[in-house]
Order: structure tokens, then C-alpha cells, then sequence
């Protein structure tokens, strides 16, 4: 077991090739930070050795840009997987054109996560006796079981399950899902590829993370359990466990999109300031300073003024933020929990009911590329 440079966590990693392949083209990361951590799985693909290249040199990029940013950590992890798309990109000459890598990451802040996505491979949440999706898979049969004409069994199954609709080193833009949740002591995380997600089902990774309290035996458990199904893929898992409450940042969270991922600047802009509260307070500053030059009479009246209604909307928003982060909500992707009756039927975790609530239907994404 991993404990941080805090004791706010404890965290376990395993990667493992698989019973079917020769390379492991997956790659994980933990880093350590001074109020929390940086956590990160990538899934390469492209070829023998372009993928394994892609996993590892989009986390090693993501790992230096982020210590080397600055401003909220937001903003810091969506530059940082940026910085790591354009450095697959670049790298995706001769012999590894095509390469590219999915990449789930997620900074721990104090009391709340970040999380950044591309791709199929998959964050979870164990809280209070139920396992939460954290993250939409960006492939084909995911769009076909959010359109209803694939279910989670048939996808799993399915020829085309490892097509993605989105990877880093697809384009110079990187498009990425975004956003934060406050963390409760106590909440068990886990990061994987899709060699872990796409073989075992949620009923069977309750069991061992609800059951298994060391992190380092709970990644060793899942990796078993992949394998014992064939290990048809490389499977790499991450277990994080919060073991002591903390404060939240004061920066808001970002919100998930409902329509998807979205393209970075796109997210940058709408978090630096491209905001109604922007526009108001640039409009108040302008009507102050006109107010200032047509009465000069009143000079002191409108800067009395004007000074208290900023001071007013920087405390509203203050309160908004503050708002948002104590009723932040997870998503409403799926989950699970074991059901009474099912426990008393059967010892066996095959046999349980899975409980999982249909997404609502995404828009259709577009460069779809396939893992070898």
C-alpha cells in the first residue's frame, strides 16, 4: 500500500499484459502532491510498440506539465492533458503514425476530485455501500447502448468494442470531458482500462473493493479476476482510498457536460472568465467610469457606489461557488449496489443483480479509432 506525502490518502497500482497479448501498451501513474495527488491510466493503442509508446509518453507529459503549471488546479489538469495530446501527436511519425492513447486522470485536491477523460477507460466511486460510473465511455458500442439498440452485455461482448471515439493524438485540439465532485472520508476510488471495465462486471468489482481494504491486494484481486475470464486485454487499475476528511478548494468545480467532451479551449474559456458574472462586472466597471466622467460633481457618491455593488457581486459569487461545491452531484451514469435478497439467495457475486441507470443519449462523436 502507498500512503501520499499526506496522510489524506493511500493508493495502490498494478499493470499487467494480459493472458492474450504479447506488449502492454497500458501505462499508470501516481504522483504525489502537497494537498492530494495526481492519478492517471492510459490505454495506448496503434500498433506493437506505438501504443505502449503513446501510454507512457502521454502520462509522462501529463506528469510534468501539471507540476509545471500554474493557476487553479482545473485548469492546470485540463493544459496538462492537452500538453500530453500534442506530444502523442508530434510523436506519430514513421513507424507509429496512427498511435494514440485514452487517458482517464484525476487530481485530488484536498476534499474533492478532478477528473479528466478521453476515451474508455473508466473512473468509479465506491460510497456508502454503492459503486458509481464516474465516466462515459467515448466509443461506438457505448453510443449504441445509450441509443438503445446495444445492451451492457452485448456491448461487452460485441466485435467492436474496442473502437473509440476519441483518443488523445487524434487531433491537435484535444477533446475531453471535465469536471469535480467533493470527496467524503471514507470514499474508495478506482481508475482502469478497459482490460479490467470491459471483462469484469460491477458486481464483481463491488465485491473486491468493498471487501478488500488494502489497496495494493484490491488492484491485485481485480487483475486476477481479469484474468481468470481470459485476459483478453493488457489491464492496469488504480485503487485510491480517502482516509482522512479535508477542507474544499475555493475554486468552483467544474460542472460535466451533458453534451460530451468538448474541445479544450473551449473548456479553458468558459472556466477564465467567459462568464455572465464577467460580462456583468465588466458592464458595472464601464457604467462607473462613465458615471465618473459625465458627473464629476459626484465623483464620490458613484465610487461609494459602484465599489459596493463589485464588492456585493464578488460576494455573490463567492456564495455561488461555495453552493455548487457543497451540492455538487454525481452522475447519473450507473451504478451499484447488491441487493438484499440477492445476498441471501447467494454467496456467489456472478449471481447478484446489477442495478444500472441508462445514461441519457450523447450526440454523436466522430474520429473513431480501434485498439490492435
Amino acid at each position: 500500500m502507498r500512503r501520499s506525502a499526506t496522510p489524506l490518502l493511500a493508493s495502490g497500482l498494478l499493470t499487467d499484459v494480459g493472458r492474450q497479448r504479447s506488449i502492454n501498451q497500458d501505462a499508470g501513474l501516481i504522483l504525489d502532491l502537497p494537498r492530494g495527488g495526481l492519478f492517471a491510466v492510459a490505454d495506448g493503442m496503434g500498433g506493437h510498440a506505438a501504443g505502449e509508446l503513446a501510454a507512457n509518453l502521454a502520462l509522462d507529459t501529463l506528469s510534468s506539465s501539471f507540476l509545471n503549471g500554474r493557476g487553479a488546479a482545473p485548469e492546470r489538469l485540463a493544459e496538462a492533458v492537452q500538453e500530453a495530446n500534442l506530444a502523442v501527436l508530434r510523436s506519430a511519425v514513421g513507424e507509429y503514425v496512427g498511435m494514440g492513447t485514452t487517458l482517464v486522470a484525476m487530481v485530488i485536491d484536498r476534499a474533492a476530485a478532478l477528473i479528466a477523460h478521453v476515451g474508455d477507460s473508466r473512473a468509479y466511486l465506491l460510497r456508502a455501500g454503492e459503486l458509481h460510473r464516474l465516466t462515459e465511455d467515448h466509443s461506438w458500442v457505448a453510443e449504441q447502448v445509450r441509443l438503445g439498440h446495444l445492451t451492457e452485455d452485448e456491448a461487452r461482448n460485441h466485435q467492436w468494442r474496442s473502437v473509440v471515439s476519441n483518443a488523445l493524438g487524434g487531433e491537435e485540439r484535444v477533446r475531453l470531458e471535465l469536471y469535480g465532485l467533493p470527496l467524503r472520508q471514507g470514499d474508495r476510488l478506482l481508475l482502469c482500462s478497459d482490460g479490467l471495465s470491459g471483462v469484469i462486471e460491477e458486481a464483481e468489482l463491488y465485491e473486491v473493493l468493498s471487501n478488500q481494504p488494502d489497496p495494493d491486494v484490491a488492484v491485485r484481486q481485480l487483475i486476477d479476476l481479469s484474468n481468470a475470464e481470459g485476459g483478453p486485454d493488457n489491464i492496469t487499475a488504480i485503487v485510491i482510498d480517502i482516509e482522512q476528511a479535508s477542507r474544499m478548494p475555493t475554486y468552483a468545480l467544474p460542472s460535466r457536460q451533458s453534451e460530451g467532451p468538448l474541445y479544450v479551449d473551449m473548456l479553458l474559456n468558459s472556466r477564465r472568465g467567459n462568464s455572465p458574472v464577467t460580462y456583468l462586472a465588466l458592464v458595472l466597471v464601464y457604467f462607473i467610469l462613465m458615471g465618473l466622467v459625465l458627473y464629476p460633481q459626484h465623483r464620490t457618491q458613484i465610487g461609494v457606489a459602484g465599489l459596493g455593488l463589485l464588492l456585493a457581486l464578488l460576494l455573490g459569487l463567492q456564495w455561488w461557488n461555495h453552493l455548487r461545491r457543497s451540492q455538487a452531484a454525481l452522475p447519473g451514469l450507473g451504478s451499484y449496489a447488491p441487493q438484499p435478497a440477492a445476498l441471501t439467495a447467494t454467496s456467489s457475486v456472478g449471481d447478484r443483480q446489477t442495478h444500472i441507470r441508462p445514461a441519457d443519449p450523447a450526440p454523436d462523436r466522430d474520429s473513431s479509432r480501434a485498439r490492435d
